[in-house]
């Protein structure tokens, strides 16, 4: 049964989520302040977190960015705030997805479920031999999904992973935004094409020497991307 960790200060809205997700066989626990919640996302085994953005102790931004230092248990950001540099932070920070409030709590779960059965699967790639994607000085290393440039690791959060391997898996196809978010995320974009647009950017900083004259991922105005060899 897969473990999922709620931070969440508005009581009622954490009781609403949890009953939903247990009606769906998942085990929950909750934490309404930033601070405990923090303390136990990095000392337990979770198999996903629903973080709030607005926390007492230590907010949602902060609590997500410690975690990504460490992990890369899969976050869905929540928030009332809709204003869209929330979600790009919030993105950038290394959040999974980002819901804006108020919400559907059976959309909720339809997007925990589709995060966990993509991170599962992805994790539990070939354990025998390692795959790798070789492309000038960037190296791709698909089973222990690690990533180097010029022989240097960098760290990735698993979206920014998944959507490199992705284009780099299909070299010179262009893909509209709408269709990067449909393949890597598993849901229609339903507005949220920022979160490709952020993934892209913060992708470009790791791997790129000149991020406006990108040589790996390629803007093609007006369509989408693409990644070039």
């Amino acid at each position: 049964m897969s473990r999922i960790l709620i931070i969440e200060d508005e009581e009622s809205i954490a009781e609403l989520e949890k009953d939903y997700l247990e009606l769906s066989q998942f085990e929950v626990d909750i934490e309404n302040s930033g601070d405990v919640g923090l303390s136990r996302a990095l000392k337990e085994d979770f198999d996903l977190i629903i973080l709030d953005l607005m926390l007492p102790g230590v907010d949602g931004f902060e609590v997500c960015r410690q975690i990504r230092e460490i992990k890369n248990t899969p976050i869905i950001m929540v928030s009332a705030k809709k204003e869209d540099i929330d979600k790009i932070r919030g993105l950038g920070m290394g959040a999974d997805d980002y819901m804006t409030k108020p919400f559907s709590p059976s959309e909720l779960v339809a997007r925990v479920k589709a995060h966990l059965a993509r991170y599962k699967r992805l994790v539990g790639a070939d354990e025998h031999r390692n795959q790798w994607i070789e492309i000038r000085g960037l190296k791709i290393d698909k089973t222990a999904r690690r990533v180097f440039v010029n022989d240097e690791e960098k760290n990735f959060t698993t979206k920014e992973f998944d959507l490199l391997t992705f284009l780099a898996e299909h070299p010179n196809h262009v893909y509209t935004k709408e269709e990067l978010f449909r393949e890597i995320w598993e849901m229609e974009s339903v507005g949220d094409i920022a979160t490709v647009t952020v993934h892209i950017k913060k992708i470009r900083e790791k791997i790129e020497t000149d991020t406006s004259n990108p040589q790996y991922i390629e803007t093609i105005w007006g369509v989408g991307y693409r990644f070039k060899v």
